[in-house]
Order: structure tokens, then sequence, then C-alpha cells
């Protein structure tokens, strides 16, 4: 099972950028897909998007698809949410999440269970 520790989140005003990092420890990366999911206060959490093993990513979130860029290093167990044009309504204690195989698709995610969670990387944008 991995450990998974975020980094990255902040403040910033709307219209800008952030990159969070998702570090993992105590397995191979390479046979894990990576998750991001976000929880605004008040709100249930949501799926953002998920990488594969191979670098293949499947889209949850329709309102933030095309501000998203991720990435994965194997070799470093890392993997980075570049998130641009931020807005306000993105405010969110942001998660990175993993399970062995690859990643469920957009209509299977909601049932899925990743075994392996971080703490959380608290976003704020400001408007």
């Amino acid at each position: 099972q991995l450990q998974l520790v975020e980094s990255g989140g902040g403040v910033v005003g709307a219209g800008g950028s952030l990159r969070l990092s998702c570090a993992a420890s105590g397995d191979s990366l390479s046979f894990y897909g990576v998750a991001w999911f976000r929880q605004a206060p008040g709100k249930e959490r949501e799926g953002i998007i998920c990488i594969s093993g191979s670098g293949y990513h499947h889209d949850y979130l329709d309102s933030m698809k095309d501000r998203l860029t991720i990435s994965r290093s194997n070799a470093a167990k890392m993997v980075t949410l570049q998130m641009n044009n931020l807005e306000p309504d993105d405010t969110a204690v942001y998660y990175c999440a993993a399970e062995l195989g690859l990643c469920p698709t957009r209509a299977d995610y909601r049932g899925y269970r990743f075994s392996s969670w971080g703490r959380g990387t608290q976003v704020t944008v400001s408007s």
C-alpha cells in the first residue's frame, strides 16, 4: 500500500495557477492509478482526474478539465497536477488517492475504492 503526501496548495487570486504534487512512498508507483479529488466546505467530495501507470488519464470534472494538466514520474514516485485559470469555486481541500491497477472510467469512479489517500492540501482562490 502506498503512503501519499500532497503539497503545493495555497492562496491565489482568480485567474492564477497552482501546481499540486502528490509524493508516494512504500511501493512502486508504476502499478497504481492516481486520482485527484477535492472537497469544499459543506459539499460532497468530487473526483477531478485520474492518471494510470502508463500516463493515460480520465477526466471526471467538466468544470476543470480544460484547465488541468496531469503528469507523473514513476521513477520519482510523484504525480503533479497543474491547475490554471483558477476560479473562486475551485476553493477546496485537494486530495490525491491511489489504487492498484488502471484508473476507473468517468462512469465508474464514484463506486470505485481507492485504498490509499493523502491528508490533503488547501487551495483558496480569492475573487
